[in-house]
């Protein structure tokens, strides 16, 4: 078993990030992407150690503060990188190849900063984005729009929320939330962006799933919580115009580009250990499981499923970057054109994540199964995200589409 257990260092997984830690001078000249990259190469070396222990990856997000990566999709105006949203989500893409539970928190950073550019006005979102870039912020989400019990009620200039929230991933080790509440009287949708320390905000420890372990996607409480009137994103506000409606879109391509990088590492993970330490089987009468016909034509198939996901992912963020370039000229077709390409992309990659994830030990044989690699979690991590909302909905969307022509409704889940 010693061999399987050196083999954790040097599968595949991390074979793609191999390179050494650049010098200062280097680091400035990389791209975002290398940085991701080399990121990605640290992030790997404990992923298994860290999902057993779940928690909150304390070192491995002030890394990525450093990185500078936070501000990737931040405008250069505000002290950002600047990148489109293809490079942000290869970065995601990039970083759930190694760890999946970081991937999860650095595609919702930058879906919080989409929410306040995209729901709010400039005069909020202009300073949120410069102190961001200025300060290495952390967003997380506690917004959920399932979660009806944080309330809202005004007091003049200033609102309280009271209630609590669950599913809010990166609340914890973040400085600012983007966080919901039903208006007490009316019932409106709110949406506010708070910084995370102030008084009345608990966030618990209380994220203990089967998978994606270390999103600190647990509860958050608001007691009391003073919110003030510039905080409230009320101007456009949630899902009012074509344009404001590309949050959801952005928030599913993430999801998508996310599993796809799960499958990715899990095919790696799974090509190492049919190369290097599985047996052929007797009937197969081949010298390797290399040579085994069955085992290769489990690989095409897997081949085959990836390269649709990618294509189709890739065609998804192409035309989010078109989409956001219109800004508020963005009419309702043209947003649900995007719709329906982020949610062939999601469907196809949920669907593809899940058979490599499962399939995997078919061609690895018994011995990946040992509990040191934790090679489990791959299928942990899409199986517990997956669920995020049902697939089956998704899909009767895309058949609305093909049958009768009918756009998706923007929902905050489509």
């Amino acid at each position: 078993m010693a061999s399987i257990v050196h083999s954790l260092k040097t599968s595949g997984l991390t074979g793609a990030f191999a390179s050494p830690e650049p010098e200062p001078e280097q680091k400035r000249r990389e791209s975002p992407l290398q940085t991701a990259q080399a990121l990605a190469q640290r992030f790997s070396l404990t992923a298994a150690e860290r999902d057993q222990l779940g928690g909150t990856p304390k070192v491995e997000r002030d890394a990525l503060r450093e990185s500078g990566l936070l501000a990737l999709s931040i405008p250069v105006a505000y002290g950002g990188i600047g990148a489109n949203w293809r490079t942000t989500l290869d970065a995601v893409r990039v970083l759930a190849r190694a760890d999946s539970s970081l991937a999860h928190v650095f595609g919702f950073h930058h879906l919080m900063l989409a929410t306040v550019r995209l729901f709010g006005m400039p005069s909020q979102w202009e300073s949120w984005f410069e102190q961001t870039a200025r300060h290495h912020w952390f967003w997380g989400n506690a917004l959920n729009p399932l979660d009806d019990r944080t309330i809202s009620r005004t007091h003049g200039a200033w609102s309280e929320f009271s209630g609590q929230k669950s599913f809010c991933s990166g609340a914890l080790d973040s400085e600012m939330l983007i966080a919901s509440a039903r208006e007490a009287d009316t019932g409106a949708f709110l949406v506010a962006a708070v910084p995370t320390q102030r008084s009345g905000i608990s966030i618990a420890d209380d994220w203990d799933n089967i998978g994606q372990r270390q999103t600190d996607s647990g509860s958050v409480t608001f007691e009391k919580v003073r919110v003030e009137h510039h905080e409230i994103l009320a101007d456009p506000g949630p899902l009012s115009t074509p344009f404001a409606c590309l949050r959801p879109v952005i928030a599913q391509l993430i999801l998508a580009n996310v599993y796809l990088g799960i499958s990715e590492a899990a095919f790696s993970s799974a090509r190492h250990y049919t190369l290097h330490e599985a047996r052929p089987w007797p009937p197969s009468k081949v010298a390797s499981t290399g040579e085994d016909p069955y085992v290769l034509g489990q690989f095409g198939e897997f081949w085959v499923s990836l390269e649709a996901v990618r294509l189709l992912a890739d065609r998804a963020a192409d035309q989010l970057d078109a989409a956001w370039s219109r800004d508020t000229a963005l009419t309702g077709a043209e947003r649900g054109e995007v719709a329906l390409a982020v949610a062939s992309a999601k469907v196809a990659a949920a669907r593809a994540g899940l058979d490599i994830c499962t399939r995997m030990f078919d061609v690895a044989g018994a011995r990946a199964t040992h509990a040191a690699l934790r090679l489990d979690r791959h299928w942990r991590n899409l199986r517990t995200h997956t669920l995020h909302d049902p697939l089956a909905y998704k899909i009767r969307e895309i058949g609305e589409w093909a049958l009768k022509h009918t756009w998706p409704t923007p929902s905050f889940y489509s």
